[in-house]
């Protein structure tokens, strides 16, 4: 069950982040999740739930899930396509000399937190990271 990892490390950026950023309470984490990255968002979600209730910053933070489609290239036709339709086979020229672009990313999309800085908005959103 790699979702405990994930989730752990997520809350360890979180944690780094926040001094640097002044946060003193995150509302809500965004992640880009690809949809062949492996993650059973379901599960994820569950831990999720878990370990931000025994985490003093993520207490009330909600997570936000999006997911990114993967998308494969064809070496031999230059052409992209839908990779859980398709596969491993291009669907234009049924070449096999195709690799994945996108879809097995687990990234930080946006984060929304209070900060304990006047000269900053109660709600900052923060660069995107990937895990």
């Amino acid at each position: 069950m790699h979702e405990m990892g994930i989730v752990t490390h997520l809350a360890k950026t979180l944690d780094e982040m926040a001094p640097e950023q002044h946060i003193t309470k995150y509302g809500s984490v965004t992640l880009q999740v690809g949809e062949v990255s492996g993650i059973i968002t379901d599960l994820f979600v569950d831990c999720w739930n878990y370990f931000r209730d025994r985490h003093p910053l993520l207490k009330d933070c909600d997570l936000k899930l999006e997911t990114l489609p993967a998308i494969s290239y064809c070496g031999d036709c230059e052409k992209e396509y839908p990779t859980v339709k398709y596969g491993r086979e291009c669907p234009y020229c049924h070449g096999g000399n195709t690799w994945l672009l996108t879809g097995n990313e687990c990234i930080i999309k946006e984060v929304e937190a209070e900060t304990d800085d006047e000269n900053k908005n109660e709600e900052e959103l923060v660069s995107v990271e990937k895990l």
